[in-house]
């Protein structure tokens, strides 16, 4: 019986687990962000060193799945950095879109969309091709996450302030979030810095809440869905899998909230690209998706995939809820 180590490593958190070949949880741990774009290769190894001397053991097979690699080069960077530290005897690396693609889908193949500080999406078909974006934010294309939600409510909120938009309540709710008075208060602040981008993030929940009344804000809200629909259709076509029976999943904050209004956007929006994908919102944590990408490694049997889905669910969730 082997000792497998998953790792879910995002831009907020990692999650860490201990588990068997059989499924048996020996423990899980929570700590700090461990994005290698943020804290270079080095320092997310750290992180995830930390989290394994917590859990007690060494690992036969160490599964991690982060957020910021997004490219085969880093992938092999990190995977090298990683062997020199000895983290365990064999090692899979990869993004974290796979971790929540494996968590929630029920085949193990499908597209998984991620939104939460930013958006990323990865496809794979059954033959294992893979369809991947690069992520890099506005740079490679993208729009979506927190942060873009966040800046289209500062941009609006400034419009409406001096006549270059329309009226939107998010005029005085955006810098009333900051405990600011008005949009140019605010722009200011950011400016300055003493308001930081990353900060906007925060903004997400207000511009939901928003767009149950206000036209601005649900403009927002549409935009973001109409971008996950894009996404899970630029997937399934570099896959030829528009006609198949694709399970879609929705992973991070943004797509895990409950907001319905977004999802119903998704769920319309992906029903018009084929009748037979079907949308899911995952409710496993992705460091469940990095546990069965290890037990797929080792060859183990079902049960025990059921096993460690029972018991490293519940435990995630106990993380979860401290």
């Amino acid at each position: 019986m082997s000792l497998i180590l998953a790792v879910d490593g995002g831009n907020s958190k990692t999650d860490a687990a201990l588990l068997t070949s059989d499924g048996d949880v020996i423990g899980a741990v929570r700590g700090p962000q461990s994005s290698p774009d943020q804290l270079g290769v080095e320092g997310s190894i750290d992180v995830v060193e930390r989290l394994a001397r917590e859990l007690g053991e060494e690992a036969d097979l160490a599964v991690l799945l982060l957020a910021g690699l997004d490219f085969d080069d880093e992938e092999d960077a990190y995977r090298c950095a990683a062997e020199r530290r000895g983290l365990a005897r064999r090692l899979v690396v990869g993004n974290d879109t796979f971790a929540v693609l494996r968590a929630g889908s029920s085949s193990g193949w499908g597209v998984a969309v991620v939104c939460g500080a930013g958006i990323n999406c990865v496809g794979v078909a059954p033959d294992g091709r893979q369809a991947r974006f690069a992520s890099l934010g506005e740079i490679s294309g993208d729009w979506g996450g927190g942060s873009d939600v966040g800046m289209a409510a500062v941009v609006a909120a400034a419009r409406s302030h001096d006549g270059r938009g329309p009226r939107t309540v998010l005029e005085s709710a955006v810098p009333a979030h900051f405990g600011l008075s008005t949009p140019v208060e605010l722009a200011r602040a950011l400016h300055a810095r003493r308001v930081t981008v990353d900060e906007l993030r925060e903004l997400a929940p207000l511009v939901f809440a928003a767009a149950r009344d206000d036209a601005i804000a649900a403009a927002i809200v549409d935009r973001l869905a109409g971008e996950v629909v894009t996404m899970v259709r630029a997937a399934l076509t570099r896959l030829d899998l528009l006609d198949e029976d694709v399970e879609v999943v929705l992973g991070g904050a943004l797509l895990q909230c409950g907001d319905e209004r977004l999802l119903a956007g998704v769920e319309l929006g992906v029903a018009a690209l084929g009748s037979r994908l079907r949308v899911m919102v995952g409710d496993a944590p992705p460091v469940v998706g990095a546990a069965l990408v290890g037990l797929d490694a080792v060859g183990a049997p079902e049960a025990a995939h059921d096993r460690l889905r029972a018991r490293l669910g519940a435990a995630a969730a106990a993380l979860a809820a401290r």
